[in-house]
């Protein structure tokens, strides 16, 4: 299989493996109107398996939602078929509006029109909590 380079716009490459239309649904690309190639399940030396994806005409990528989905990816920012640019996300101490608590009696739950916001808890694990509730995030 061959899949061409793109002149401009964005690579995001080392996701893991089969998530990548999860990735997509968190920075909020919608592959029905966005030109995109997805490649899943390619070999990788760093990590065995990776998928890729590259979007065409994309200026930037939420680096702080990605290092929450997809935290070894890198982004590789494209202008006349070259790279000029390479990013890797880190895991961002919050993050606002892209989990959903699962807690039903938390105020985010039941009152409409406030932020979900979520924090790094330093721990051992790196879990996200709510900031309301304290509700470890499920994602």
């Amino acid at each position: 299989m061959e899949v061409t380079s793109i002149q401009d716009g964005i690579i995001i490459d080392h996701v893991p493996a089969g998530t990548a239309l999860k990735v997509l649904e968190y920075l909020r690309i919608d592959p029905a109107t966005t030109k995109l190639a997805l490649i899943m399940n390619t070999t990788s030396r760093r990590y065995g398996s990776k998928d890729i994806i590259k979007i065409e005409d994309a200026q930037d990528v939420d680096l702080d939602v990605l290092g929450l989905v997809a935290r070894q990816a890198t982004v590789d920012i494209i202008h006349g078929g070259q790279i000029v640019n390479k990013q890797t996300p880190t895991l961002p101490e919050r993050v606002v509006n892209v989990i959903t608590c699962v807690n039903p009696r938390c105020v985010t739950t039941t009152e409409p029109g406030i932020d979900q916001v979520f924090y790094l808890d330093h721990t051992d694990d790196e879990v996200y909590r709510c900031r309301y509730c304290d509700e470890e995030a499920e994602f």
